[in-house]
């Protein structure tokens, strides 16, 4: 979901963590869903990227 958000963004993975001041390497972990993500961080990416409400609570029921 943050990797199709952010592409539709136009953001590079570059661009993105640099927003978030987080590493490229942290970004690409969660975009993968590799690692835990801080609260925070997560609520920096879905302000940036401007995900909706519904698409984050479709995103967990499908998890």
């Amino acid at each position: 979901m943050i990797k199709e958000n952010r592409i539709k963004n136009n953001y590079t993975q570059e661009q993105l963590a640099e927003m978030l001041g987080i590493s490229t390497r942290q970004l690409q972990r969660i975009e993968k869903n590799e690692n835990e993500t801080r609260i925070k961080t997560l609520k920096n990416i879905i302000t940036i990227l401007n995900i909706s409400d519904k698409e984050i609570l479709d995103y967990i029921h499908k998890i």
